[in-house]
């Protein structure tokens, strides 16, 4: 089972064995399959564009997922990072995927398109720009937009199939250093952030700047390097 709603990397990473960095995508090879509506089967190409940036939303009410199915049915290509969760259930352990960054999806448009979804789609009425509050434009916050290579570096370490990522904030982590390393073996290779003890384990801390920080599962010192 995909940990994803709509990202399945396993399939590239397994042609494309791992190289000890994340330049992929900045080598105009794109590390993110198709995008898939589980409940109309519709599925959308990721395809680089110029014209286009990955704009951060806000569902309300846990409705990222309605959003999501909303655009991807409607040919835009939108991310929602998910994870498994195993919670015990009639004394039988089960697993379900949950939503990884709750209210947030993010989606691959045109300012124009995304837009229209924000201000003329009645049935994402729900939805709302997540605003950049480190900047502004025209006297206002405007909406956040996440880099192409921070999106894909987020994708690739919240796209394997542990349970162990998880949601963390600042003060749960303990960093060894201020120093980025990338991890060179394992199902997080490639994922490039900072070394971090939580719970006890060491792990990699992932960041979106300005939205959130994802922790990888437990990763051992012979599968990270210092990025010179």
């Amino acid at each position: 089972m995909s940990t994803l709603a709509n990202v399945d990397i396993r399939t590239y990473r397994a042609e494309n064995k791992c190289t000890g960095r994340t330049g992929a995508a900045n080598e105009g090879i794109s590390i993110i399959p198709k995008a898939t509506n589980k409940q109309t089967g519709v599925s959308v190409e990721y395809v680089p564009d110029p014209n286009k940036d990955w704009y951060v939303m806000r569902a309300s009410y846990g409705r990222e997922r309605r959003a999501y199915e909303y655009m991807i049915e409607d040919g835009t290509y939108s991310y929602l990072p998910t994870h498994l969760v195993y919670k015990i259930k009639n004394e039988k352990r089960v697993c379900t995927e949950e939503v990884l960054v709750p209210n947030i999806i993010f989606v691959y448009t045109t300012r124009e398109k995304a837009d229209e979804y924000i201000k003329q789609t009645a049935q994402l009425s729900f939805l709302t720009y997540y605003y950049d509050h480190f900047s502004t434009e025209n006297g206002k916050n405007p909406p956040m937009m996440v880099p192409d290579g921070e999106m894909h570096n987020f994708m690739l370490a919240t796209s394997t199939e542990s349970e162990h990522v998880r949601l963390v904030k600042p003060g749960q982590c303990h960093f060894k250093s201020g120093d980025p390393v990338r991890v060179i073996g394992g199902p997080f290779c490639g994922v490039e952030g900072r070394v971090a003890r939580l719970a006890g384990q060491q792990r990699v801390i992932v960041a979106i700047s300005g939205l959130c920080s994802i922790a990888t599962a437990y990763i051992p010192s012979a599968f990270i390097e210092t990025i010179e």
